[in-house]
């Protein structure tokens, strides 16, 4: 048998813990080797195929977090390619993206969007309390942001200020954030979505506007089949997984996250394995790849979706991992923006990262490796200061790596980095 291939559908009763890792680094993508030539739309494509959903956040001390999964995934890729997919550029256009509340605030394939129209239908009762209240409350402000989408759109939300004062009604106290509270109820609710992103702020219209005619007129599923089609993608995405794993994917509801697992199961679409260590049963995606080795070597996002769900991480990896940049300063175990660093099939180190774009340097704030990895210090700083050098070049900070003193890998990694 090949060392990497699917394997037929009858899953062994018991995996090890080495196995189900490599399970999961595979369904991941980082099974693959890296492309050697330019990277095109079609390799981002089979990565945002295989991942299904890509998370947004607004901190912007490295990189932008959704470039990320790609880069790590494949290398050097060009970034306006993402964002050409995810229209967020004024250039050329061809969305095959669209942002909703999926794993957080999230990028994902337009084809998904039929299977997200429950969670807008429950907006009243599931949106984030002050939005709900705000919207039960006046929800003729409501329909006059929505109007004023209508008329204007795309809009920003600090647009929805300039029109809360123009219609304020005798009597009628609104302050500046309530028009963006109304803006976020709309989306949430699927009335509006994000037309693009200019410097990373949403520019909100209407779906008729933005969406392709061809997703907007797709039937709506039943929820139960919704949320059975986002646990499939979870489960593909994953590998192997619990239940609470499969449902933090797209943050179902647990008691429905149990309902459509144990449906799958009943089905023969999802296989219940034991993995070793795992104190929960485990689900196998039938088509899973279960190779026998994983060379991979790459920086991860605190939001990359193999290791989003800190549960997960540390069952499979070992890897306690918690992200700091809420931490006073002087609480901080590791740094403010930290980020794991996968070596074979371990998490063998973490490295606090700042890109100075002023200096047009990649400054490595901290770097420290994991007590339990199994490859030594100097072949861990070895191969961190090659990924680090080449990340830099991707980033355009042409004056390199720097490395403070903090972390008992900063002296490896620094002597790494001497040409």
């Amino acid at each position: 048998m090949a060392a990497d291939e699917t394997n037929e559908r009858r899953a062994p009763r018991r995996l090890t813990a080495a196995a189900a890792r490599r399970i999961a680094l595979a369904a991941q993508g980082f099974a693959d080797p890296r492309p050697t030539g330019r990277v095109d739309a079609r390799h981002l494509r089979r990565v945002l195929d295989r991942v299904g959903v890509v998370q947004l956040d607004s901190v912007n001390v490295f990189q932008r977090t959704h470039y990320m999964p790609l880069y790590s995934r494949l290398g050097p890729y060009p970034r306006e390619a993402l964002d050409r997919l995810a229209a967020h550029t004024d250039g050329p256009i061809r969305r095959e993206l669209f942002e909703y509340w999926a794993h957080e605030a999230s990028l994902v394939p337009l084809r998904l969007q039929p299977h997200l129209r429950w969670r807008m239908a429950r907006a009243d009762r599931d949106a984030w309390g002050g939005i709900r209240r705000l919207a039960a409350e006046h929800p003729h402000l409501v329909e006059e942001v929505l109007e004023l989408v209508r008329e204007q759109g795309p809009i920003r939300a600090n647009d929805t200020s300039a029109a809360e004062r123009a219609r304020r009604r005798p009597g009628e106290m609104w302050n500046w954030h309530e028009g963006k509270v109304a803006l976020e109820y709309l989306f949430w609710s699927g009335q509006v979505t994000a037309a693009r992103r200019v410097n990373f702020e949403r520019r909100y219209d209407l779906p008729e506007r933005v969406l392709p005619a061809s997703v907007l007129a797709t039937p709506t599923p039943p929820v139960e089949e919704a949320q059975r089609e986002l646990v499939r993608v979870a489960a593909r995405a994953l590998g192997v997984a619990t239940e609470p794993d499969l449902g933090d994917y797209f943050r179902l509801p647990r008691r429905e996250s149990k309902a459509r697992v144990a449906e799958l199961v009943a089905a023969g679409e999802l296989l219940e394995v034991e993995v070793e260590g795992w104190n929960a049963p485990a689900y196998l995606w039938p088509a899973a790849r279960r190779p026998r080795r994983v060379a991979a070597r790459a920086l991860l996002s605190p939001f990359d979706s193999l290791i989003w769900f800190r549960p997960r991480t540390e069952r499979l990896f070992g890897f306690r991992y918690r992200i700091e940049i809420y931490v006073p300063a002087p609480r901080r175990v590791h740094g403010y923006y930290v980020l794991p660093f996968l070596l074979g099939d371990a998490l063998v180190a973490r490295v606090d990262l700042k890109s100075d774009r002023q200096a047009g340097v990649l400054r490595v704030q901290a770097a420290f490796a994991e007590e339990s990895a199994g490859a030594g210090r100097d072949e861990i700083a070895a191969e961190l200061a090659a990924e680090l050098r080449q990340v830099a070049a991707w980033l355009d900070l042409a004056a390199g790596v720097e490395v403070a003193s903090r972390g008992d890998l900063a002296p490896a990694l620094a002597a790494a980095l001497v040409p």
